[in-house]
């Protein structure tokens, strides 16, 4: 018997399929999910390459009532720009939770990763984060710096932005970016300290593997998703302001422990005793997230398979005829 798979390229996704709203809400039913303890979902396979100057991730997670679960590759090489390509790029396969078929095919070069993981720090913004935030800063200047911001306008409404960035020139291009797309004031900042006093809410969004947010720079009505850490070794946040935080959230504990912010800090001592709380249980009323306008919260975000997963079936919903079909 004859078996159909769709494939869709990176330009027929991203004609389709933007960052907003709805995906944030699709993204928040997955962390939702992993509350419910049913969620399969293994360790990251993720292969470090130095040689090559790349690494490679794979994800995936089986969510109970979804009619598919997705594997993500997700090869990064980051000497790619010097031959003219992308740094990212990669792939989401979907099977069919009952037969295990191949049911799509999504070439979306990292495009589909993009959008979940801003989605995932609006959902983090939209549960943790002071309800009113006048200035958002970022630290850091890629896609995910840009898309970050987007997606926390989207549930926390502000009307200033700060960025900054190890290259100046970088930091303004990526200010000037968003304040073309969000319609409101963007500035570069040389000193990361201000940037961090002058927000209530503050994004990390690098490759860094020493702290770029530092504990003193902590104040009442701060909330801090950091993004960047997703592999062993990595590490944005000083461990002592995971200490002195009113609430400290991962997305998922073995992992954040792992390749995110706790590795670090339990490798200094930081937090050996203590099991934090995923976003998904505060999402489910399990966990108790932000308690008052002055607590000061961090989010760890490492990226799951359920995020996965929950994007790559909701675009097999959205665009079912999208694409070429292949017959096996």
């Amino acid at each position: 018997m004859a078996h159909e798979i769709q494939i869709v390229t990176e330009a027929e996704l991203r004609a389709a399929i933007q960052l907003d709203v709805e995906i944030v809400d699709v993204v928040e039913r997955a962390f939702a999910a992993l509350a419910g303890g049913e969620v399969v979902m293994p360790p990251i396979l993720s292969m470090d390459l130095p040689q090559a100057n790349a690494e490679v991730d794979v994800k995936t997670a089986y969510i109970p009532g979804f009619d598919g679960f997705a594997i993500k590759v997700s090869p990064g090489f980051f000497d790619n720009p010097k031959l003219g390509l992308s740094s990212l790029n990669g792939l989401m396969i979907l099977f069919s939770a009952k037969t295990g078929l191949v049911e799509a095919v999504y070439l979306d070069n990292g495009y589909l990763t993009d959008i979940r993981t801003a989605a995932a720090g609006a959902v983090a913004a939209r549960h943790l984060a002071p309800d009113t935030i006048e200035t958002a800063g970022v630290i850091g200047t890629g896609v995910q710096a840009r898309l970050q911001i987007q997606a926390a306008h989207l549930v926390r409404p502000f009307k200033r932005i700060l960025v900054h960035g190890r290259d100046p020139a970088k930091a303004a291009a990526c200010a000037q970016d968003l304040a073309q797309t969000l319609g409101i004031a963007a500035e570069a900042v040389a000193d990361p300290a201000a940037l961090v006093a002058d927000s209530q809410l503050v994004v990390t969004t690098t490759p860094a593997r020493t702290p770029v947010l530092m504990a003193d720079w902590l104040h009442p009505g701060l909330h801090i998703t950091a993004m960047g850490s997703d592999q062993e070794g990595k590490n944005e946040i000083d461990p002592a302001a995971l200490a002195a935080a009113d609430l400290y959230v991962c997305d998922r504990v073995s992992q954040c422990q792992t390749s995110g912010e706790l590795e670090a800090a339990r490798a200094t001592g930081v937090l050996a005793d203590v099991t934090p709380p995923e976003l998904g249980e505060i999402i489910a009323g399990t966990a108790t997230g932000r308690r008052t306008p002055e607590d000061v919260t961090i989010c760890d975000l490492t990226g799951t398979g359920a995020q996965d997963t929950a994007i790559a079936s909701h675009v097999r919903a959205a665009l079912p005829d999208t694409g070429t079909r292949i017959e096996t």
